[in-house]
């Protein structure tokens, strides 16, 4: 266990008003500082209840006097989260009331945790690996069910136990090979590199299946992004209300009434997108909406998925044109035949022969909003892997990545007759990196990076 010299607090919960807020402490001074600011009602102190039992007492301020009555339970190392003696006060949700319970316990020693400390401490102290420490801000910032699942899956070590197994047939090849060139005169079975042939490739088929993930995988974690382009008028705004579910862009029948780009995220058939509503495109000598094209054209070129939006109740014209040949030049683009509420002037199978999907739609109403959310879910069909499995985090992917290739090496190696020296200097350095993916070996750079992302308190 990492021996910590201060006590950190710091409240768990948002800064508003709620039912129930929670401050946080971990440190080898946090049963002190619980006996300090709380008072049992049982009249006996904090530090001699039990584990992880809710006690009901007073929270005392920084003079002494009473500021709420609450909840208290503490938890010994190193079986507590960060691994550490904690405690945690459960008060009433009140802002005001959270920070003075926090001031009482800085008055008395403690000092404010740092953005993801507690995480922090319990991966130096192995109550968790890197993979798992991850997953807890993961879970927070899920945005479907399915990227909550994952998380939760991959908090339960499911990457973890997939890549300690690996890591532990490796460790017996090596070991078992320097047990033999080590000690030639002991009575130890011959070390035949063949033998472990089957065990290389079914090691290297368990990282690439974890690869395979990544792809899909990764736009759970941080949304596709996804443009919303169209001439001006075309119903753009209208389609990210409709999806978003309320009225977050101005909708006029004034055309150019968006000037600039608006980015929001929002769940589609499943797959979360990150999408941002553009200017309508069309020459223009007004220098701010020309700002706005060119920002529309930058976003459409830094999109994933082309939402490209048409108007059924005017007359296809050279803009209409213009927007057809921005999204062909797009891997993934879904032509959105708007306004079929009114008068169709065109037919929208026309648009079939350049678009690989179209969906005829109505903003207003919603029609149609169910075949976008179909053609979304075909264009990302989320992995077909156990939740916990799915791999949604570049660092872990690097990792993995470079273990296979270690692994592939190995296994061409042996086909092609090189010794077991050689053999086994991949397989150590497959060895290497998942030792980097789980934590074993980790610089503080790379630390210092995942806990940046964390809020303060957890």
């Amino acid at each position: 266990m990492v021996k910590t010299t201060d006590t950190i607090a710091a409240i768990a919960t948002g800064n508003v008003i709620s039912a129930i807020g929670i401050v946080r402490l971990s440190g080898p001074e946090a049963l002190s500082l619980a006996d300090r600011v709380f008072r049992p009602a049982d009249g006996k102190p904090m530090s001699v209840h039990p584990d992880r039992t809710l006690v009901y007492g007073s929270l005392l301020d920084r003079e002494g006097e009473v500021l709420d009555l609450c909840l208290c339970t503490v938890s010994r190392a190193p079986g507590s989260y960060t691994g550490e003696d904690t405690a945690e006060l459960q008060c009433h949700g009140s802002p005001v009331v959270l920070r003075a319970a926090l001031d009482s316990l800085f008055s008395r020693g403690a000092r404010q945790a740092l953005a993801g400390e507690f995480t922090r401490r319990a991966f130096l102290n192995g109550r968790l690996d890197l993979t798992r420490a991850e997953a807890v801000i993961d879970i927070i910032e899920a945005q479907t069910p399915l990227a909550a699942r994952n998380a939760a899956g991959q908090l339960s070590g499911a990457v973890q136990r997939r890549a300690d197994a690996v890591y532990g047939h490796l460790a017996d090849i090596c070991a078992h090979y320097h047990a033999v060139l080590d000690y030639p005169d002991e009575d130890i079975e011959p070390f035949v590199l063949e033998k472990y042939e089957e065990d290389l490739r079914s090691d290297l088929r368990s990282m690439e299946r974890l690869l395979a993930t990544f792809t899909q995988g990764r736009f759970l974690d941080r949304g596709i992004p996804a443009a919303i382009v169209g001439k001006p008028n075309a119903g753009k705004s209208s389609l990210l209300n409709a999806l978003l579910g309320y009225e977050r862009a101005i909708v006029t029948d004034v055309a150019g009434t968006t000037r600039d780009t608006l980015s929001e995220g929002c769940v589609v058939g499943g797959v979360p997108l990150r999408l941002t509503d553009t200017a309508g495109v069309r020459p223009t000598e007004d220098a701010v909406e020309a700002l706005g094209v060119e920002r529309a054209l930058s976003a459409a070129e830094d999109a994933d998925l082309l939402l490209a939006v048409f108007d059924l109740s005017r007359p296809w014209d050279d803009e209409d044109e213009r927007i057809c040949a921005l999204a062909e030049s797009h891997l993934h683009a879904v032509a959105l035949a708007n306004k079929s509420d009114l008068p169709a002037v065109w037919d929208a199978g026309s648009l079939r022969g350049r678009f690989e999907r179209v969906c005829v739609v109505s903003a207003p109403d919603g029609r149609g909003l169910d075949d976008l959310a179909k053609a979304v879910r075909e264009i990302y069909p989320l992995p077909d892997a156990p939740a916990g499995e799915i791999l949604t985090n570049a660092r872990q992917h690097s990792a993995v990545s470079r273990a296979a290739d270690y692994l592939r090496a190995a296994v061409s190696a042996m086909e092609e007759g090189w010794p077991p020296d050689a053999v086994l200097t991949e397989c150590e350095g497959a060895m290497h990196s998942l030792a980097e993916l789980t934590g074993r070996l980790v610089r503080e750079d790379v630390t210092e990076r995942i806990f940046s992302r964390f809020c303060v308190g957890k």
